[in-house]
């Protein structure tokens, strides 16, 4: 995979996932619950037009609707997960899931519609530390560094 631009930023970081799914109809996240679910919550409110499922862990049968309230975007419904876009969360990488990505590539096979669009979002570049971008065929992954420190009086 090759560097196409890049962004500074969470509004940047949102504005880049919305572009790459412009001409999806429907998008699963697939992550870890507590982890990864705010962030697909978060994700799923820029394209709020648009149909959007979490599926938690690798358990096809927790798939739910995300719709949005006055509060923002929440958990709603059980939902048929077959989207256009599947969105693998970086969570799912970090070693204490013991997720391996043979079984992430299991639930792609049975999400993801043909010839559809497999995402992966992430921080701190996740996916290529644990060599998940070599074993999950990803049509692009958005990768954000997150920089902090800590001010005290």
């Amino acid at each position: 995979m090759k560097k196409i631009s890049e962004f500074t930023g969470i509004t940047e970081n949102l504005l880049a996932f919305r572009e790459e799914v412009k001409d999806a109809e429907k998008i699963t996240f697939i992550g870890m619950p507590g982890v990864c679910s705010p962030f697909a919550l978060l994700f799923a409110y820029v394209v709020k037009e648009k149909e959007s499922v979490f599926i938690s862990g690798t358990d096809i049968k927790s798939a739910r609707k995300l719709k949005l309230t006055e509060q923002g975007m929440e958990f709603g419904e059980s939902a048929n997960p077959h989207a256009d876009v599947v969105a693998i969360l970086g969570g799912l990488a970090m070693p204490k899931t013991n997720i391996k990505p043979d079984e992430i590539n299991k639930i792609i096979k049975n999400v993801l519609k043909k010839d559809g669009k497999l995402m992966g979002l992430c921080y701190m570049d996740i996916f290529r530390e644990y060599g998940w971008d070599q074993k999950l065929n990803f049509d692009c992954i958005i990768n954000g560094t997150l920089n902090g420190f800590i001010l005290r009086k």
